[in-house]
């Protein structure tokens, strides 16, 4: 360029040298602004020109400059507030706190997620100056609704949380009491409106990133579980919640176990012993409702998972009816009073069936999860399964299995085996008993240990359900084969005779004698489903003959006994024994029945607080027909039904004539004094249809009212 031109920049140099003149020097300059220069460079320079490129007019430095210096102004002013605070003066410390407040209509934080990072990070640097007098801003730091805001702040929210639990472990309850409200399903329902807009987080995004939060506290503080037990059991929903806030709340406790293996027992437990609240209230035969109304739950099934937040429809209108009266969420056992108050109504037992089932097939699913997961079962060369860092990498697969088994078998003798009205809970125990033989000997030698040989401290009634549990478990299990059917009835004949020896001797310890009667009654039980495997091969001179067990011999001694178990036990199971005992050659039992009709009841040694007089000695079916629709898919491939045992055509044409040999309804219900076990025996004038499989295979042989009764019988 020509240095004389006008546009040289040597023209519009200021002179070096000379003093400026007064007017000069005082002269006020012109400002000039960024933009001001912008404009003036764009108007010199055509748009379209070549020589023009847009460039950021911030470096990334002064970017990074203006960010450090905005987070050493809120240091600053954190530091401010927190020594003011302590001072006692809280004013800059509440405005601190504001800031992580949410909003009180919407829920949503008042200020944006970056100025809310930039207060994580900054406060970051001061944890282990936050005192006591400084609770409140923790507190509303982890009332934060952070499980809706975008993936950069959970990020940081998360590592904050860590440091915050390491530096300051007494806010440790505080952040997993609100984990576990996380959990449940009315923390999807908050989180509604605290949801960014346009955002399509479903419910599965917000309880991962509250699993990501918890896990990696796990890895931080190793006793952690037992902080967050009690805090998972607080959080249950309650029983009379829908079925929703089951699912959703169940499913992530059993995620949790996924990775916390120390609170496997607990989690499981807990759950097991929420599903026996919900099945003790179904005492009715789902054949009942078949004609009833279906739930909307019934006709509409959803995953609560899948479903966006802000998309669940009017769901907290049904939470507020369900808690609606409810002044403990803490599903306590109800009382004997609130008990009559239960509703009754066909609606309401269709929830509870829909609600039972649904956490019934979450925890069978949980279970298959892990076995399917496992190539070879009980294989000692398979590869471990791979678990969390936490776990043993070294578990083979058996061993796991095993830990799950006894871990339900802990409950099983804990929860299920005292509760006599469940219906459905069991099956959890009798379908992973399925999975290896192993597994099935050890329930039968439990219950075997429990009813046989209990020990002092061993209540009657419990061995009484553990003998129930026995006859049920034999003759409803297809994989219990025909050498561990005979096993059993040769180990329950034993105790009966050595019970009639003792008896007869006079060498009776109590008059007590409800075992013996359950254990009869499971003999019975037993021989009507597995007649077939309890009789020996002939030998060549014998073919065509039926050959028993030498230890059924005992079974005749029982029934022409004084103890008279024919006149005690269900009357339902009584009658199909005696049929089928006679249809087999096996023995004749109907005089006897007969006989009992006009005999007196036993007599009782005690009776009942409030009983009118003696009743019958109550047992229950443990393993009845599994009707629960969903969840029953686990239960058919391992269940035996009544129609697979039942005798065949000609001998069902002679058992017709055995029914009306024996006491109709209307003389059972009279000689009972009351509705206990429902019998399908024919009246009077009427025909059975149905033939052997009436009771067995149509319907429940369970009581459907549980009766305070007593236990001690005494020989009359």
């Amino acid at each position: 360029m020509d240095p004389h031109s006008r546009l040289s920049q040597f023209n519009q140099r200021a002179p070096k040298t000379g003093p400026f003149s007064p007017s000069v020097r005082f002269e006020p300059t012109q400002k000039v602004t960024l933009d001001k220069y912008t404009k003036a460079y764009s108007s010199s320079m055509p748009s379209d020109s070549p020589l023009f490129t847009s460039r950021p007019i911030a470096t990334n430095l002064r970017v990074k400059q203006d960010e450090q210096f905005k987070k050493d102004m809120f240091l600053a002013y954190v530091n401010k507030a927190i020594r003011e605070k302590l001072n006692g003066h809280s004013k800059d410390f509440d405005d601190l706190v504001d800031q992580f407040s949410p909003n009180k209509s919407s829920l949503a934080p008042t200020v944006s997620s970056l100025q809310l990072r930039i207060w994580l990070s900054v406060l970051s640097h001061v944890l282990s100056r936050l005192e006591r007098r400084h609770a409140p801003l923790v507190e509303a730091i982890v009332r934060l609704p952070w499980s809706t805001m975008d993936a950069v702040f959970v990020k940081s929210y998360i590592v904050f949380i860590g440091m915050l639990v390491s530096a300051r472990p007494e806010y440790l309850s505080l952040v997993l009491n609100r984990i576990a409200m996380g959990f449940t399903y009315q923390s999807g329902l908050l989180a509604v409106n605290s949801n960014l807009e346009g955002s399509t987080l479903t419910r599965r995004v917000i309880y991962d990133r509250q699993h990501t939060l918890l896990e990696h506290l796990l890895n931080l503080v190793p006793t952690l579980p037992s902080s967050l037990a009690p805090l998972l059991v607080r959080n249950f929903p309650h029983k009379r919640q829908p079925q929703a806030a089951h699912v959703a709340y169940i499913r992530n406790l059993l995620h949790v176990t996924e990775y916390c293996s120390e609170l496997s027992e607990r989690v499981l437990g807990l759950i097991v012993d929420r599903a026996l609240m919900v099945d003790v209230e179904i005492q009715v035969e789902l054949e009942e409702l078949e004609d009833a109304e279906p739930t909307d739950g019934e006709l509409f099934e959803f995953d609560p998972f899948d479903t966006i937040v802000g998309q669940e429809g009017d769901s907290s209108d049904d939470d507020e009816d369900a808690d609606d009266g409810l002044s403990d969420l803490s599903s306590d056992v109800s009382s004997d009073s609130g008990a009559e108050n239960t509703p009754t109504d066909t609606r309401h037992i269709h929830d509870m069936v829909s609600k039972l089932d649904a956490i019934l097939m979450l925890v069978f699913d949980h279970f298959n999860k892990l076995h399917s997961s496992i190539p070879t079962v009980l294989v000692p060369s398979s590869p471990s399964l791979p678990t969390h860092d936490r776990d043993t990498q070294s578990r083979e697969p058996h061993t796991l299995l095993a830990i799950q088994f006894h871990t339900l078998l802990a409950i099983f003798d804990r929860s299920i085996l005292r509760t006599f009205k469940s219906r459905y809970t069991q099956f959890l125990l009798f379908w992973y008993a399925s999975l290896h033989p192993e597994f099935s000997d050890l329930f039968l030698g439990l219950l075997v240990d429990k009813a046989l040989f209990g020990s002092a401290s061993a209540s009657s009634v419990e061995r009484a359900a553990a003998s129930s549990y026995i006859g049920s478990f034999v003759s409803r299990a297809q994989y219990i084969d025909r050498e561990g059917a005979r096993r059993a009835v040769k180990v329950l004949c034993a105790f009966l005779g050595a019970h009639l020896d003792a008896v007869e001797a006079g060498n009776a310890t109590s008059n007590n004698h409800s075992v013996f009667y359950a254990i009869v009654q499971s003999v019975f039980l037993v021989f009507c489903f597995r007649w077939r495997d309890l009789q020996e091969e002939p030998d060549e001179q014998e073919v065509g003959q039926k050959i028993w067990i030498s230890e059924l011999g005992v079974v005749q001694r029982v029934i022409t006994s004084d103890l008279n178990p024919l006149k005690v036990c269900s009357q339902n199971v009584v009658h199909q024994f005696a049929r089928i005992a006679q249809a087999t050659d096996f023995t004749y039992c109907f005089s006897i029945l007969e006989a009992n009709k006009r005999a007196p009841y036993p007599v009782f040694a005690s009776v009942a607080p409030g009983s009118a007089g003696p009743q019958e000695l109550h047992t229950f079916f443990p393993f009845d027909p599994f009707k629960l629709p969903r969840s029953s898919e686990y239960i058919q491939g391992v269940y035996r039904e009544w129609a697979a045992v039942a005798i065949g055509d000609e001998e069902e044409e002679d058992e017709d004539d055995l029914i009306e040999e024996g006491p109709t309804v209307d003389d059972w219900e009279h000689g009972q004094g009351g509705s206990c076990i429902p019998i399908t025996v024919s009246k009077r004038g009427e025909s059975d249809d149905d033939g052997l499989g009436a009771s067995f295979g149509g319907m429940s042989i369970s009581p459907t009212q549980t009766r305070t009764v007593a236990m001690a019988i005494s020989v009359s």
